[in-house]
């Protein structure tokens, strides 16, 4: 099975920038006036997840909370490191996640639409 996670934007451009920068994902693939929509596939390659953002001319009504969340799990010490210094460099902001579990597990930051994020060192194996 592969899973998509599909989420509509007014800020393709800067999601783009922001999961390519500071997450290192690639570009797996884009379009453009798609029934009126562009839109952007993200991932990193072989994996069997990525996200999609979409826009057109319409304001997205995404009503999330502090409990909506993206986990990533980097599988290195490597990896993870990295995107501290990711972090760091490109000054994104850490957040206090509003579910203690998250708050011992993970470090939480926000995308340029506000839904947040969590990557947790929980899974690395080497």
């Amino acid at each position: 099975m592969v899973f998509r996670y599909a989420r509509h934007t007014q800020n393709l451009e800067k999601l783009i920038y922001f999961y390519t920068s500071v997450l290192e994902f690639e570009v797996i693939g884009k379009f453009e006036d798609h029934n009126g929509y562009d839109g952007v596939f993200l991932g990193k390659a072989g994996e069997n997840w990525h996200l999609e953002f979409t826009q057109d001319g319409n304001l997205p009504e995404s009503k999330f909370d502090d409990d909506d969340i993206l986990v990533f799990y980097p599988e290195t010490l490597e990896e993870f490191q990295k995107i501290l210094a990711n972090l760091e460099h490109f000054k994104v902001p850490t957040l206090t996640p509003k579910n203690p579990y998250w708050k011992e597990n993970g470090i939480c930051f926000e995308d340029c639409d506000h839904y947040k994020i969590i990557i947790s060192d929980l899974r690395i194996t080497k």
